[in-house]
């Protein structure tokens, strides 16, 4: 009997000692709402051309940094305003980045605007400006910056800097300039001119850079076209130094191999633009 009574409380305590079997787990929770959409690409400002009408100021300079070194150009606005206006426009939305020096005639013209993407080259190849009447005293001399065109009001993007004085063959057919290599003139004169003019601009139009590269590898070009701050303005804010030091790159940048310029003999009809040709025919034309 007491070891019945002894058991049944083992048993008891054995019970006990069971836990209860596990409540089930409650439902999910019902997923929050749907993810945000992601938001729709940035808009290329350069595929816009009709969007980008700032107003140049009274003076400005550009520092291009090219394959081949560095030069500035100072830019008049009194000399030609809607050219200085068009000119300050692309150099703000970066359009030069990668341009060409894809005409260079020795003695005469080094030309470049072709735009390296095609699509950009298309939307910009009809976005016309009409031609700055000529400025008394201001002529095609060694060193000025002109537009290409393709006739009259046919200005769009693209430039050519006389690496001569033309001012005799040009400035009667309507080449006003807007402004002039002040600094590294001899950077200007010293880019790969050993393509002369072979360079086809349909071809530019059509398959952009990358025509210039497979073709043409030893041209220059354009890394970066910028705005110099006026002197005495504020340097932009610089980030707090840390103790790391930077981790340097070891690997260079990529020379891009192909520049873009105006060809010199195309009829305004072909619908591309060339620039002057070393005789007495119109410096840029648009094919």
């Amino acid at each position: 009997m007491k070891a019945l009574i002894v058991l049944l409380a083992t048993g008891t305590v054995m019970l006990a000692q069971t836990p209860p079997p596990a409540k089930s787990a409650p439902p999910a929770a019902k997923s929050a709402a749907p993810a945000a959409k992601t938001s729709a690409p940035a808009v290329n400002p350069l595929l816009h051309p009709e969007s980008l009408k700032a107003i140049a100021p009274a003076s400005f300079q550009v520092k291009f940094s090219t394959s081949h070194g560095d030069f500035v150009v100072q830019v008049h606005r009194d000399w030609a305003p809607l050219g200085a206006d068009r000119f300050y426009n692309l150099v703000r939305s970066r359009y030069f980045t990668n341009v060409a020096f894809f005409r260079n005639v020795p003695n005469f013209i080094v030309q470049f605007g072709m735009a390296p993407d095609p699509k950009v080259g298309a939307v910009w190849q009809n976005a016309t400006i009409k031609d700055d009447p000529a400025k008394a005293g201001i002529h095609n001399t060694k060193g000025t910056l002109v537009f290409a065109t393709a006739g009259p009001n046919t200005r769009t993007n693209q430039f050519f800097v006389n690496t001569n004085d033309n001012t005799r063959s040009l400035d009667s057919q309507g080449f006003t300039p807007f402004g002039e290599v002040t600094d590294g003139l001899d950077i200007v004169l010293a880019l790969y001119a050993g393509y002369g003019e072979q360079p086809d601009q349909n071809r530019i139009l059509n398959e952009g850079k990358a025509y210039l590269d497979r073709s043409f590898p030893k041209l220059d070009f354009i890394k970066t076209a910028t705005i110099v701050p006026p002197a005495g303005a504020a340097a932009p804010a610089t980030a707090t130094k840390t103790t790391a030091p930077a981790t340097k790159s070891t690997a260079p940048a990529t020379k891009s191999t192909a520049p873009a310029t105006k060809s010199t003999a195309a009829a305004k009809a072909t619908a591309a633009k060339s620039t002057a040709a070393k005789s007495t025919a119109p410096p840029a034309a648009k094919k």
